[in-house]
């Protein structure tokens, strides 16, 4: 199989299971019809958060093993599982927490090992071009998960998904062999966290874009895992945001790749911050005006889609050379605790405040993590001349 073909599988399969976690925005939803409230989606998710940070650990010693191909397969099957519970549970149950954990074993898994089975078959010339279409596909099929259940039925999309996992898994088994054929790099899962390294990360630079990634992931969650709560209390279409949305993180990507070095990176998303914390103000204020919906809609595509790639690139930048790998995957973990783990505290806030009272402290959160990136930047500010582009990872660390 030619590098063409490969790529195109890959991309297609990884598209089709992102729609998993899309999926997971339409629990509240799921929830309510077997009985159950917002927190307990949260409490469900929250077992999401530790499953997926127990395998985000362990794939180190499985992929130095196995490879990569093998888990990224057995990441559909999860999936699979997880929905088909899901989608089965008439209550709220041990089912439910179950196919929680299920989820946060075979998202984690696709998650962390998809860009690094593709990283193994890329040249440096091939690499960013094809991590943009990574990007791309995946941000595509999150978004889809919602708007294929506004289409079919959160029931049915869950079981339509589940069958789609499978299907990707199949294909994962049948690249394995071309994958290794036609590997040229060296990629691998890093196992060396300990608490000793960990504790390094965070005496040095690095230790900001990590906090903030978490602070992000969580405003993301507070708004994406319970937009339905929120488009039925206004009485809108919540597949109108997840559209919106996402066309705006793919387009907004794509068209700010080129500046994610830019030489103030941090003031970029201090204002990308400004953006995202307006996006959420925005929904706190209106009350049914599709027009706002659609604008919120978009300027939160704006300012947390944009921001992610270069809060983490830079993780990368500011990392001390020797602790990259440790790094980026307490980077991962925090994003994991967000998005799963901020649930928890969102789910019970939610059904005690309300929309409004979730809505107010993830504003406050987006807010942090914009006067966090502001900080940065006016300490950058003595480095950053009319022709450097240093960042301050090239400094001498504290």
């Amino acid at each position: 199989m030619n590098f063409r073909l490969f790529s195109s599988l890959f991309m297609s399969v990884c598209l089709m299971q992102s729609s998993t976690y899309g999926l997971t925005f339409l629990l509240p939803e799921l929830f309510l019809a077997a009985g159950g409230t917002t927190a307990d989606v949260g409490s469900v998710l929250g077992f999401t958060a530790v499953a997926t940070l127990a395998v985000v650990l362990l794939l180190g010693k499985l992929t130095k093993r196995v490879g990569v191909m093998m888990p990224l397969a057995l990441s559909g099957v999860l999936c699979t599982l997880s929905l088909t519970l899901f989608a089965s549970a008439a209550e709220v149950s041990g089912t439910l927490y179950l196919a929680g954990v299920l989820l946060g074993l075979g998202w984690g898994m696709f998650y962390v090992l998809g860009p690094i089975a593709l990283a193994q078959i890329l040249t440096p010339d091939r690499r960013v071009v094809q991590f943009t279409w990574l990007s791309a596909s995946i941000m595509i099929g999150i978004g889809s998960g919602p708007i294929i259940g506004y289409l079919i039925g959160v029931r049915a999309a869950y079981y339509f998904v589940a069958v789609l996992c499978l299907i990707c898994s199949a294909v994962f088994v049948s690249l394995a062999s071309s994958q290794a054929v036609l590997r040229v790099a060296d990629a691998a899962v890093e196992d060396d966290l300990s608490l000793r390294s960990a504790l390094r990360v965070f005496r040095s630079l690095a230790w900001r874009p990590i906090v903030m990634v978490g602070l992000g992931a969580s405003v993301f969650a507070a708004v994406s895992n319970f937009q339905t709560v929120y488009a039925e209390e206004s009485g809108l279409n919540y597949a109108t945001f997840f559209l919106f949305y996402t066309a705006t993180v793919i387009i907004g990507r794509l068209a700010m790749a080129r500046f994610i070095g830019s030489r103030a990176p941090y003031g970029l998303i201090a204002v990308l911050m400004v953006v995202m914390t307006v996006a959420v103000l925005i929904l706190l204020a209106q009350s049914s005006n599709v027009l706002t919906y659609i604008l919120a809609a978009v300027l939160f595509g704006i300012g947390y889609g944009i921001a992610y790639p270069i809060v983490k690139a830079m993780a990368a930048n500011d990392a001390r050379p020797e602790l990259v790998a440790a790094t980026l995957q307490l980077f991962g973990l925090s994003y994991f605790i967000g998005i799963f783990g901020f649930p928890v505290i969102a789910g019970v806030l939610l059904s005690r405040t309300g929309i409004a009272g979730l809505l107010i402290l993830a504003a406050a959160l987006a807010a942090l993590e914009g006067l966090l990136a502001f900080g940065r930047w006016r300490r950058d500010l003595p480095i950053l001349g009319p022709t450097s582009s240093k960042h301050a990872s090239e400094r001498d660390y504290p």
